[in-house]
């Protein structure tokens, strides 16, 4: 799993959640991980809730697996992401149990 999307929850927390987001994916990069970050997606400036989700949604399934910020299962998003992940046969992880990329990899 080298390209990775963080799914977790954003909406009723404070600034989106984006700090979350930003600190976990500086850390899987530094590990070597290719790292899409819906924190970093940016939807129509006027748009809602689905037009982020379907912004997230096309970048997510370029990815190769999903990596998990805690209390995604109570996100609504997030749990669409990672339904659709499974769907997909795409792995899950959680974010905090992935480590650095093997050389090979």
């Amino acid at each position: 799993m080298k390209r990775v999307y963080i799914a977790g929850p954003m909406s009723g927390h404070p600034e989106m959640n984006f700090p979350a987001f930003h600190a976990e994916a500086a850390r899987l990069r530094a590990l070597g991980f290719d790292v899409v970050n819906p924190a970093e997606i940016k939807a129509e400036p006027a748009g809602c809730w689905h037009a982020a989700m379907r912004a997230d949604i096309a970048q997510l399934v370029t990815c190769d697996g999903v990596a998990t910020l805690p209390g995604w299962q109570r996100s609504r998003g997030a749990s669409i992401e990672v339904g659709l992940a499974y769907g997909l046969e795409m792995p899950v992880h959680e974010a905090a149990a992935l480590r650095a990329l093997p050389e090979a990899a």
